[in-house]
């Protein structure tokens, strides 16, 4: 079982950067492929970007390309989310998320393991 925390949320202007953090607990953390999605108020939950077990392979939906850099650190059970170049559109609760999977699962339901969610609020 891998239980997750996110963290490094808050509030930024439009152009700022901030990153996120979810860290792990569990000895099978290696063995999880870990995506980042997010969740406007009124809005499905959106997948945002997602690296596979061993950090080789990443994913990115369309709208945070170049923006944002998804990177993993298995020794110290962490999985960041750099976000660059914020949005006001980036607003949203951001959350981690563990999949005991060998690809780049998009969709919440192929998900296992949730964090809490952080906020991120980007202002105009």
């Amino acid at each position: 079982q891998v239980q997750l925390v996110e963290s490094g949320g808050g509030s930024v202007q439009a152009g700022g950067s901030l990153t996120l953090s979810c860290t792990a607990s569990g000895r099978t953390f290696s063995t999880h492929a870990i995506a980042w999605f997010r969740q406007a108020p009124g809005k499905e939950r959106e997948f945002v970007a997602a690296i596979d077990r061993s950090g080789g392979h990443r994913y990115y939906v369309d709208s945070v390309k170049g923006r944002f850099t998804i990177s993993r650190d298995n020794a110290k059970n962490l999985v960041s989310l750099q976000m660059n170049s914020l949005k006001p559109e980036d607003t949203a609760v951001y959350y981690c998320a563990g999949a005991f999977a060998i690809g780049l699962p998009t969709t919440p339901r192929q998900y296992n393991y949730w964090g809490q969610g952080t906020q991120v609020t980007v202002s105009s």
